[in-house]
């Protein structure tokens, strides 16, 4: 088998290369990025290049590819800080890839990396797989623009595709990213390592949270599951666990000690709470469960998987 990940220089490219290959060794995968903040690892091949390059995708995407993972995006706070370029790369990104995709010996499974902030504006209080999306952001936007090309290129044929919509993923490691998201790792990774940290929402604010892991297992499951699996719609949203920023900050003390919360102060960020606020926080995934997703069982477990 023969996979390509986009975002691969990313820590959820990595880690799904990673996963991928202890469960096949034979496989063969491709990482796709505008850069590696860290070496690749040697059993895999690693190209850098413009996201949304015809010649880059060319090289990227040998004739008998079986599988793509469009994990390449930039993030929210980052598209809202530059309209062009997070147009070109998660926009004209995704189109050029579907393109070609469609050039392929045969159509390849492509598991799309969404997002809950496909929703905003006026929601109830309770989201379901029949809540209609309506981005607030130009992020929200391009990934539901994505979800619609990965159907209809589906639809046609030229591929096998499904769209993940991804909770906040807590806790990543690494420095803080772009994405307005960024504190509800920040908050988790910085105490833990004994480093003082700020919060820029009040901690009354709600996140729909997955861990790396979960994440992970996801993608390889939306990957394995037949297309006869997704009838009705190509796109879900994934199943995750409701939090508050001091429910976060209470299971960390819980399982670090009670000193390790005091590590972080919130310093309202008015930027950053006007995209947070548009995010639903609270979904009901009975088509995901049903399907053979899973959420992580408690905020404790995550906190201790970040430590391990």
């Amino acid at each position: 088998m023969r996979i390509l990940i986009t975002g691969g220089g990313g820590f959820l490219g990595t880690r799904l290369a990673q996963a991928l290959a202890a469960r096949d060794p034979a496989v063969k995968i491709t990482l796709l990025d505008v850069a590696f903040p860290n070496a690749p690892d040697p059993r895999f091949t690693a190209l850098t290049g413009d996201l949304a390059s015809p010649e880059v995708l060319a090289r990227a995407l040998p004739a008998d590819t079986d599988s793509v993972f469009p994990l390449a995006a930039v993030v929210s706070g980052g598209a809202e800080a530059d309209f062009d370029l997070d147009y070109h790369v998660n926009l004209d990104g995704t189109r050029e890839l579907l393109e070609a995709c469609r050039r392929l010996a045969k159509p390849p499974k492509v598991v799309y990396a969404s997002s809950v902030a496909a929703f905003g504006g006026k929601l109830p209080d309770v989201l379901d797989d029949s809540t209609t999306p309506t981005p607030q952001t130009s992020y929200g936007t391009q990934k539901v623009i994505g979800e619609y090309l990965v159907a209809d290129f589906t639809r046609k044929g030229m591929i096998d595709g499904r769209s993940l919509r991804l909770p906040t993923i807590v806790v990543r490691p690494g420095k803080p990213n772009l994405a307005a998201s960024s504190f509800a790792s920040s908050i988790i990774r910085e105490p833990l390592a004994g480093v003082a940290v700020e919060c820029p929402v009040p901690d009354t604010t709600g996140v729909w949270i997955l861990s790396p892991k979960r994440v992970v297992e996801a993608f390889m499951h939306a990957h394995d599951l037949p297309s006869s699996a997704w009838p009705s719609s190509r796109v879900v949203n994934l199943p995750g666990i409701t939090l508050t920023v001091r429910e976060m900050l209470d299971a960390m003390g819980r399982v670090a000690g009670a000193e390790t919360p005091k590590l972080v102060s919130f310093v309202p960020d008015a930027r950053i709470q006007a995209i947070v606020k548009t995010w639903p926080v609270r979904f009901r995934t009975d088509r995901a469960i049903e399907m053979g997703f899973k959420a992580d069982t408690d905020f404790e477990d995550v906190v201790r998987q970040h430590q391990s």
